[in-house]
């Protein structure tokens, strides 16, 4: 099956020519249709960067190269014309921060409808219905009543399935949802992911999840691609790299979840700080964190290596680490 979106030697420079900051490096990944894919890491790992070349949002000083193909078209190629028809009818996107992502000077109806409205201009095949039925379908109580209240009258939960239904109205090919539970309660947390699936269900939308909560890429993701300092350190199957992770870093990110012990709660930091983008050692980024590093991984970056079907790592110990 072709890929939905396929990512080659994408790279993301920001800063002077002369000492360009890597925020995304060498990255390759594919996405297939339907498919829901989590991207882990710690802030400044380059998740949210990546995202942002996808959907062509970053500033425009942003120095992007490689390649970005999306359902047969080459999106760092499209005119600025072109990449606009395609948000939000086969391409949508779904941002962090649902406190500050709607206008306060608008109603929730007025909002939606305006996205409808772009969306038929455009020629989007919009799913039925107008702005009550866009509520409706991400299960937002009593939505004959949401459409004529403002945003601050809506709690953070309410207002991200706003924004997921706004987002989800033309039934994109595929959605990329940047943290979209970060600062939700528990509960709220699994009705949104919730609502991610039923899309891949109801729509046949792929989705890429963008979160440092591994749990719950674990239970919505299919596959993981766990990214560290612009890079992919490991990728495969959600099950099998939470099941037996691989690359140390990644072992490291399971391992500082929190457990329950009794009366206690378990926490596993790990130690030393993400390195600064704009001076990366020559080797592997994480040799300073690594307790398994040896002299060859703080001098030469290592190379991919394939330890099961789809499923790769870059660490020079990968033999090792099985």
């Amino acid at each position: 099956m072709e890929p939905l979106l396929a990512i080659r030697g994408l790279n993301v420079r920001f800063g002077p020519s002369e000492r360009p900051v890597p925020a995304v490096a060498d990255v390759d990944l594919d996405v297939a249709p339907q498919e829901i894919v989590g991207i882990a890491g710690e802030s400044g790992s380059g998740k949210s960067t990546l995202c942002g070349a996808i959907m062509r949002t970053l500033v425009r000083t942003a120095r992007v190269s490689g390649e970005v193909m999306f359902s047969g078209r080459s999106l760092l190629t499209l005119n600025d014309g072109e990449m606009a028809r395609l948000r939000g009818r086969e391409l949508s996107m779904v941002l962090q921060n649902p406190m500050t992502s709607l206008d306060p000077l608008y109603t929730i109806g007025n909002q939606v409808e305006e996205v409808l409205r772009e969306r038929r201009r455009d020629g989007a095949g919009l799913r039925p219905g107008g702005a009550i039925e866009v509520l409706r379908r991400v299960h937002l109580t009593a939505p004959e009543l949401r459409v004529r209240q403002y945003p601050h009258q809506l709690s953070g939960g309410m207002r991200q399935r706003v924004l997921v239904g706004m987002a989800t109205a033309a039934a994109p090919k595929l959605l990329i949802a940047d943290e979209p539970t970060t600062a939700l309660d528990a509960s709220i947390q699994d009705e949104i992911l919730i609502l991610f699936r039923e899309l891949r269900e109801t729509a046949g939308s792929a989705v890429i999840i963008v979160t440092h909560d591994l749990s719950a890429i674990r239970r919505l993701s299919d596959r993981v691609v766990v990214m560290y300092a612009g890079r992919i350190v490991e990728e495969g199957p959600t099950g099998e790299v939470f099941r037996a992770p691989r690359h140390p870093y990644t072992r490291a990110l399971l391992a500082s979840l929190p457990r329950i012990e009794g009366d206690e709660v378990h926490l596993e930091p790990i130690p030393g700080q993400v390195p600064d983008l704009a001076s990366l050692p020559p080797g592997c980024a994480f040799a300073a964190r690594c307790p398994v590093a040896k002299d060859i991984c703080r001098g030469q970056r290592p190379p991919e290596s394939v330890v099961a079907d789809r499923h790769r790592l870059f660490c020079w110990r990968a033999e090792e680490t099985a």
